[in-house]
């Protein structure tokens, strides 16, 4: 017996039950039931149009490898990668910060070196922080990060924030909008849509 049934079924033995409670008890369950149905329903039909940029965000980052691999040697590559990931182990550390300067001065075209310039846009303060995620928007938007992190988006959602911090209303509104306009399915690290993140 399901326990909408079995609620009713408790109540129906109790005395104290009458008729007309016990209509409205009905009306409830099965409001409650059509509810729990439109609810499934939204979350099918979110996770089928969810597929779509998903094999997009999957595109992008295979032809972002493509480019790298063409771009440089197998020696190469393994440099770019040695030095993101030494930068990543600790990101505020100063031999961090070094890692990725170098990065970013020696391979200027690879897909890591963008995922470089937005974190050191995400490290900086001041006018530096401002460079480089104009920098990462500019010169890196179609880059991603291992997470799905589209680069551009993730950038201009920073600069956005930072542009409101510092009273440049009009600049942050208009980052807001191309996030929303443009970017729609664009996430953060931890998969939540940045469309989410912004303000109301």
């Amino acid at each position: 017996m399901k326990r909408g049934g079995l609620v009713l079924a408790v109540l129906l033995s109790s005395s104290w039950v009458h008729a007309d409670e016990l209509s409205d008890m009905k009306k409830e369950i099965e409001s409650l039931k059509r509810e729990v149905a439109e609810l499934r329903s939204l979350v099918q039909g979110g996770t089928a149009q969810s597929a779509t940029p998903a094999a997009d965000l999957k595109s992008g980052m295979r032809r972002k490898h493509e480019e790298d691999k063409k771009t440089y040697s197998d020696a190469q590559l393994r440099e770019i990668e040695t030095l993101y990931q030494s930068a990543n182990r600790d990101l505020r550390s100063p031999e961090a910060k070094e890692a990725l300067k170098s990065l970013i001065e020696k391979y200027p075209k690879a897909n890591r070196t963008g995922c470089a310039v937005q974190y050191m846009g995400q490290m900086s303060s001041g006018e530096e922080k401002e460079t480089y995620l104009k920098l990462a928007i500019k010169d890196f938007g179609d880059c991603y990060y291992g997470s799905g992190v589209q680069v551009g988006a993730y950038a201009r959602l920073y600069l956005a924030y930072y542009y409101k911090e510092t009273g440049k209303e009009k600049e942050a509104k208009a980052l807001f909008d191309e996030i929303r306009k443009t970017f729609p399915d664009a996430v953060n690290h931890k998969g939540k849509l940045l469309i989410h993140m912004l303000p109301k």
